[in-house]
């Protein structure tokens, strides 16, 4: 259950003094190969973290044999003292490993706009080096932690090879990718292509339809890196589905572990002309901060609903909506419907049904409700 899960990875997680509470900040995830093949995808914020833009160029010829993360700073918006501790970082890496700095993809998260203690990382690698074991997953995935409670990992297994992974996120949740730093690995035997269309076609159903509170980051990495150590090359279709079920687990635990959350939401669209417009409604319920009130109220506003539904361009008769709230179709035909009150809304799990009756398209987005307790933890987070 975790990034080491499948053969050829070792990992270490250890505390660098990188963050101010002394717990664990620096992870690194190393692939012993055979094959170094890799693939990722990057936040689609334009304003973008120094790491985010190395890592890109790391990816550029499908190849990783390490990854360095950091908590406890975002190394975003700093400049070209932060494009410097990036480079740095990498470098002192690949010498430790002896393998080329371009090959060693680096990822921060914590709070924009300030430098990290660079030398104290630096110095944290050559520790976090000599405690690279298959073990070490566990470590790693509470290394890369920041306001998360707890830490995320998830692996499948299929005949001869595993995928294993691990995450980060509780906060500003929101596409490209949600907030979050994802390395997931496989002893599969594959290329950097199959694996970039593996991974695309995943975070599309997965990471990039969890939206919690509509905030992008500018730091949001996820990689896919693959050893070929079991020597077994799975049909693409296996392989697909099982990088999304990692996936789609690593998604959840988000939602589940987002800041102050009470209530998790999953927001189904159905009877749409298109899946564009599916999502594109499904986003605008999930970002609609005064139904995800009501929701903490334990409260079946759909009228709130209908008005964020309204606010898209997705092809609908306002006169042919429906809404359920957990099984009750509160609205139908874009007036009322079914009572409330029939509408139990005590556990933590809520489910809105929406049909468009415009189409045969649909799209599901998970979400959460707005609670007093986020706006206490992001009032204070670099307080």
């Amino acid at each position: 259950m975790s990034v080491t899960a499948a053969r050829g990875f070792t990992a270490a997680g250890i505390a660098a003094g990188i963050k101010e509470n002394g717990g664990k900040d620096l992870a690194v995830v190393v692939n012993h190969g055979p094959s170094h093949a890799a693939a990722g995808v990057f936040t689609s914020n334009r304003v973008q973290a120094a790491p985010v833009h190395w890592s890109r160029q790391v990816l550029a010829d499908g190849k990783v044999r390490a990854v360095v993360i950091n908590s406890g700073g975002a190394n975003a918006c700093t400049g070209p003292k932060g494009i410097e501790d990036t480079y740095a970082t990498a470098e002192t890496t690949a010498g430790l490993l002896d393998v080329d700095t371009e090959d060693v993809a680096i990822c921060s998260t914590g709070l924009i706009g300030v430098l990290l203690p660079v030398g104290r990382l630096l110095t944290g690698l050559e520790t976090a080096m000599d405690r690279l074991s298959a073990a070490g997953g566990e470590d790693a995935s509470r290394a890369i932690m920041t306001t998360d409670s707890v830490p995320k990992t998830s692996s499948v297994t299929r005949e001869g090879w595993t995928i294993g992974g691990m995450a980060k996120g509780a906060g500003m949740l929101a596409p490209g990718l949600a907030t979050m730093l994802v390395v997931l690995t496989t002893d599969a035997a594959l290329d950097s292509d199959v694996l970039d269309k593996a991974l695309r076609d995943a975070t599309r159903l997965t990471f990039d339809r969890v939206d919690s509170d509509g905030c992008m980051s500018t730091n949001d990495t996820v990689l896919l890196l693959a050893s070929g150590a079991s020597e077994v090359t799975p049909e693409y279709a296996e392989f697909a589905a099982a990088v999304r079920e990692v996936c789609d687990d690593l998604g959840q635990q988000l939602i589940r572990d987002a800041e102050g959350a009470s209530k998790d939401i999953e927001i189904e669209v159905v009877g749409a002309a298109s899946e564009d417009d599916a999502v594109e409604v499904g986003r605008s319920i999930a970002r609609n901060n005064l139904l995800k009130c009501a929701i903490h109220g334990e409260d079946p506003n759909w009228g709130r609903v209908l008005s964020a539904i309204g606010t898209t361009k997705a092809a609908f008769d306002p006169n042919q909506l429906n809404v359920a709230i957990n099984g009750v179709w509160v609205c139908k035909n874009g007036g009322v419907g079914e009572d409330r009150e029939l509408v139990d809304m005590t556990d933590r799990a809520v489910r809105i049904t929406v049909d468009l009756s415009a189409g045969t398209q649909s799209a599901i987005l998970w979400t959460n409700d707005l609670t007093a307790a986020y706006v206490h933890e992001n009032s204070e987070y670099s307080s």
